[in-house]
């Protein structure tokens, strides 16, 4: 069985194809958005999804959030004694969203199709892959998020041909994508984004106004207490949505401060912001030779876009209000599943032709003549220009640069700068060439470069015939199959709480952060309370976990109140 994946920064979410249509798969707190959060508590149980996020209110310092900013990279996290790579955290919560899919499929699911924001590059790309190796899942397709919303879009909302621009911004990342609808050919003709903007941003900032009212600096205060003014910070930008002005309680130690705000202060303050959205868009719009009048309709995709400073951006920019007719949380997620039936060449899409596009330009190193008669190395010759529509090959010719010359090394790298140091290094392939003055042996380089995000480098000796080729996986991505396996086995081995017991301990979780935020009796009161229900599930004994359940809930919820 194939599911689809929105491996998201924020949330996550998993859906499969059934009946003619895709739907969201539920987690196992009846919840359709998996908390991308992963958490290692005092006992060195594993927490993941919502209870890790609770979890992380109170012990930040065991909690890992946004890691999927970092894949791709070597950053590590060490959560309990135990270090992950983002990968890893990220295989975590495939793995839960795995067992849910099967929960309620009641088949074991063995392959997924996952998205990505469309302007990963490689290694974040095949990072993805292996995360999804190490959670027990094929990964065969990765689909860009923003096409994978157009999809959704496409499919079950517009029945005319039309060119729209898909606007996604999520929790950590921000992609645009051009397409046109002809039918039932959907094409991808550009992308554009950054990796590095999203709703957390939109925090951050919400973040730094919070401390300038309260006329603290974050430093100044220890990791619990800075975790409750992220926490204020991100009630405060999702009540702002709704409403014009807001306050929100922020306790630190002994003393509690209300703060307000308002609609007109945060979008002041979020201007900057806003404006680095801009080049993207205009980047897109550039790459797809199409202008802004000839855009039919923007769609919004992504939890960051509810904003109304976000959709009075994009009003503004296109003269013409965007569509909100897809669920910006999970457009992607049905994208994915469509995708996954298109794979399985299910009845009901098998006409739908999808075409999408290279995000990054693929090339090679090449060395050019100075003005003094020397060579200067170190400069980006590109074969596989970005936004050309995958899969595709591309060949060009390159010659020796010196005298005898007998080998040529071929680097691959992705990127758009002029100089080659400024791009992601993918690797390299040398061959042998006959020993000839400068210019009069020649090499065929051949790039090419499927849907499914693999670069083939074929390198032919014109003079010779000698072919060599490479498949190449990325710098950070490197590991064998047994090192994968090692790694899938070092991963199983960790305290993961059982699927049905998740709701009890995200209830435990909740009760130690009411203790924390309570005083005086109402502390004493909870402690018995907790007790009390620790007993219970220890004696396993179903009514008495019940009965002992329901109390702790009326507690706290008449203590919030």
């Amino acid at each position: 069985m194939i599911v689809g994946i929105d491996l998201g920064t924020t949330n996550s979410l998993v859906a499969v194809f059934e009946d003619g249509k895709p739907h969201i798969i539920e987690n196992r707190h009846g919840e359709r958005l998996t908390p991308s959060v992963v958490a290692v508590d005092e006992s060195g149980e594993v927490l993941i999804g919502k209870v890790a996020r609770e979890y992380s209110l109170i012990h930040p310092e065991r909690s890992a959030t946004v890691f999927k900013r970092f894949m791709g990279t070597e950053k590590e996290y060490l959560l309990g004694g135990h270090r992950f790579k983002p990968e890893d955290l990220s295989s975590l919560i495939l793995r839960s969203l795995k067992e849910d899919a099967e929960q309620y499929l009641g088949c074991p699911v063995d392959e997924a199709v996952i998205s990505v924001p469309a302007y990963f590059d490689d290694d974040r790309r095949k990072a993805t892959q292996l995360a999804g190796r190490l959670a027990g899942l094929k990964v065969e397709r990765i689909i860009s998020e923003p096409t994978a919303a157009a999809i959704t879009y496409g499919l079950y909302d517009k029945q005319e041909s039309t060119r729209f621009l898909v606007f996604d911004l999520g929790g950590g990342t921000f992609d645009v994508s051009i397409l046109e609808l002809f039918d039932t050919i959907l094409e991808v003709r550009a992308v554009a984004g950054d990796n590095y903007l999203g709703g957390e941003n939109f925090t951050e900032i919400m973040e730094k106004a919070l401390y300038e009212k309260l006329g603290r600096e974050k430093d100044s205060l220890d990791i619990r207490q800075q975790a409750a003014v992220l926490d204020a910070a991100e009630e405060m930008k999702l009540a702002l949505s709704e409403e014009a002005e807001h306050t929100v309680s922020v306790r630190l130690g002994e003393e509690e401060t209300s703060l307000t705000m308002t609609v007109s202060e945060y979008e002041k303050q979020c201007e900057e912001l806003l404006e680095k959205l801009r080049e993207p868009l205009q980047r897109s719009i550039h790459d797809a030779h199409v202008r802004v009048s000839d855009i039919d309709q923007v769609v919004l995709v992504g939890g960051a876009t509810r904003m109304p400073m976000v959709r009075s951006f994009i009003a503004r920019l296109f003269h013409k209000f965007p569509d909100t007719s897809v669920h910006p949380d999970e457009a992607v997620a049905l994208g994915a599943a469509i995708q996954a039936a298109m794979k399985e060449r299910s009845r009901e899409v098998k006409e739908v032709i999808l075409t999408d596009v290279c995000g990054f330009t693929l090339g090679t190193e090449v060395s050019v003549d100075r003005m003094d008669g020397s060579q200067e190395a170190g400069h980006f010759s590109p074969i596989i220009e970005r936004n050309t529509v995958i899969p595709a090959s591309r060949t060009e010719r390159y010659y020796t640069a010196h005298d005898d010359q007998d080998k040529v090394t071929v680097r691959v790298y992705q990127g758009e700068s002029r100089l080659v140091r400024n791009n992601l290094f993918l690797g390299e392939l040398t061959v042998d060439v006959p020993r000839a003055p400068r210019g009069e042996e020649a090499i065929d380089v051949t790039f090419t470069y499927d849907i499914n995000a693999i670069l083939e480098v074929e390198v032919k000796v014109v003079s010779t015939g000698e072919e060599k080729s490479r498949i190449f996986r990325g710098r950070y991505n490197q590991m064998t199959d047994e090192e994968i396996a090692a790694r899938m086995k070092e991963l199983a081995y960790l305290k993961i709480g059982p699927r049905d017991q998740a709701e009890n301990k995200l209830l435990l979780v909740r009760a130690e952060k009411a203790y924390e935020e309570a005083m005086g009796g109402d502390r004493t009161m909870i402690a018995q309370c907790v007790r009390a229900f620790e007993e219970a599930l220890d004696s396993r004994d179903r009514e008495k976990i019940l009965d002992t359940r329901r109390d702790l809930v009326e507690l706290i919820n008449a203590i919030k109140l």
